[in-house]
């Protein structure tokens, strides 16, 4: 096997990990309605996930770990996909909401803080702020 080989199965497992987290919250209330089939649809496009594979994740989302980013812009690009895929579902319900606060502290976010992350989240993509806009305020919050 080539380096390559371990670069491409490891990005992609990443890859595979963060759409089961996602998939997670989707499906926090029982069912994936579809604003939510659509997003995935989009996501998993994006994160080069093939049909096989997508099949198999909505199957067994459960046994892909979170794994947390190295890089804080990461941390705060998957968020804000977890973060859509809430609001996604027009349900702020606790169960929605301690699925992003769980899955925030998966990403690497201090626990103490992660109600408050959760909810600026939350908030921001509710004003329909793209990735950009999001990753400045929220690092705002920061300083």
């Amino acid at each position: 096997m080539s380096i390559s080989d371990l670069f491409d199965s490891g990005f992609r497992k990443r890859n595979e990990d963060h759409f089961a987290a996602i998939v997670r919250v989707a499906m926090s209330d029982g069912i994936i309605n579809e604003a939510e089939k659509a997003f995935l649809d989009r996501l998993a496009s994006r994160l080069d996930i093939n049909e096989h594979d997508y099949k198999k994740i909505l199957k067994d989302y459960n046994s892909h770990p979170v794994n947390a980013p190295h890089s804080y812009d990461k941390r705060l690009e998957r968020l804000y996909d977890l973060a859509r895929m809430v609001w996604a579902d027009h349900i702020e319900g606790p169960n929605q909401l301690n699925l992003l606060e769980k899955l925030c502290i998966g990403l690497g976010f201090t626990p103490d803080n992660v109600k408050y992350i959760a909810d600026k989240a939350l908030t921001l993509v509710h004003y329909e702020v793209n990735l950009e806009e999001f990753t400045e305020r929220m690092k705002k919050m920061n300083q």
